[in-house]
C-alpha cells in the first residue's frame, strides 16, 4: 500500500515556514532599522553636543584651547559608549552581567594597558593644571617645540626645522615644562666678547645703539648690558633685551651679524687666545689658536 500526502497539509507546512520567514526578516528589518535610527539620532546629538561646548568653552576665561579640545573629545567618547550601550540593550542583551563584567575586565586590563592609562591620566593633568596652550613654544625634556595639538593620549610638537613630535602624554607631565610663550615678554639672552685692549665704554654704546633701531625690542625693561666675566683672552659682555616671545630668534640672528659688522667698522678687536711667555730677558706674548698644544 502506498503512502499519501494530503496536499493541504502540505500547503499549510509551507505556508507556514514562509510566514515564519516573512516575519522573521521583517523583525530584523526592524531592527537594523531601529539600530540605524539610533545611530543617526545619536551622531546628531553628539554634533549638536560638541557645537554647545565649543561655543560655551569658547567664552569661559578658565578653560583655555587645548583644555577645551581635551574635554570634548572626551565627552564624545562616553557619548558613543551610552548610544553602543543602547544598542546593545535594543538587542535584547542584559546589561547587568557586562556591567558587572566589565569590573573584573577593568581589573586585568589595568595592569595590561599600565602605559595606556598612565597616558590617559596624565593627560587629565595636563588639562587640570594647564602648563601650556595650542600655540605656545614649550620645552620638554631635550625636545622643544610649539604646541599644535593634544588629545587623549599624546601632545603633538612642531619643533623650529618643521619636525612633528609626538610626546606621550606621560612623557610631558614626567618632565620638566618649560613655556617660552606663557609670559607676554621673554628675555633675549646674548654675549659678546672684545678683546682687553677694546674700549669697554664704546663696546656698550654701540651694541645700545644697535638694540635702540629694533622696534621688536622693549624699553621697559631695558636692556641689559653689562661686563659678565673676565676670560683669560676676552672680556665677555652679556646682552639681555627684552621682546615678545614671537621675535626671540629673529631679533637674536639679526643682533650677531650687525654687532660683528659694526665692531669692525669702529675698530673694537675681537679677541684670540694668546699665551705670554715669560723670558729672563723679558715677556714675550704669542698669538695661539684654541687648537694648539
Amino acid at each position: 500500500m502506498e503512502a499519501t500526502t494530503d496536499p493541504a497539509k502540505t500547503s499549510s507546512f509551507v505556508q507556514s515556514i514562509q510566514n515564519w520567514f516573512d516575519e522573521s526578516l521583517l523583525t530584523t528589518l526592524l531592527e537594523v532599522a531601529a539600530i540605524v535610527l539610533i545611530l543617526i539620532i545619536g551622531k546628531i546629538l553628539i554634533v549638536i553636543l560638541k557645537r554647545i561646548l565649543r561655543h560655551a568653552f569658547s567664552k569661559s576665561k578658565k578653560i583655555n584651547e587645548l583644555m577645551a579640545k581635551f574635554l570634548i573629545k572626551v565627552i564624545s567618547t562616553v557619548s558613543w559608549i551610552l548610544v553602543l550601550l543602547i544598542i546593545i540593550d535594543r538587542l535584547g542583551v542584559n546589561l547587568a552581567p557586562i556591567i558587572a563584567g566589565l569590573g573584573i575586565t577593568g581589573f586585568i586590563l589595568g595592569f595590561a594597558f599600565q602605559e595606556t592609562l598612565g597616558n590617559l591620566l596624565s593627560g587629565v593633568m595636563i588639562v587640570l593644571n594647564s602648563p601650556f596652550r595650542i600655540g605656545d613654544y614649550v620645552e620638554v625634556g631635550s625636545l622643544s617645540g610649539t604646541v599644535r595639538e593634544m588629545d587623549m593620549m599624546c601632545v603633538t610638537l612642531a619643533t623650529p626645522d618643521n619636525k612633528r613630535v609626538i610626546l606621550a602624554n606621560k612623557l610631558v607631565w614626567g618632565n620638566a615644562i618649560v613655556n617660552y610663550s606663557f609670559t607676554e615678554n621673554r628675555r633675549v639672552e646674548m654675549g659678546v666678547s672684545i678683546a682687553y685692549d677694546a674700549d669697554v665704554g664704546k663696546a656698550k654704546q654701540i651694541i645700545r645703539d644697535i638694540l635702540a633701531t629694533y622696534p621688536e625690542i622693549l624699553t621697559d625693561p631695558a636692556p641689559v648690558i653689562e661686563v659678565n666675566k673676565l676670560n683669560n683672552s676676552s672680556v665677555d659682555l652679556v646682552v639681555r633685551p627684552w621682546t615678545k616671545p614671537a621675535d626671540y630668534w629673529s631679533v637674536y640672528f639679526r643682533f650677531q651679524q650687525e654687532i660683528l659688522e659694526k665692531f669692525r667698522e669702529e675698530g673694537i678687536s675681537k679677541p684670540f687666545p694668546q699665551i705670554d711667555v715669560h723670558f729672563p730677558d723679558g715677556s714675550r706674548t704669542f698669538l695661539a689658536d684654541s687648537e694648539s698644544k
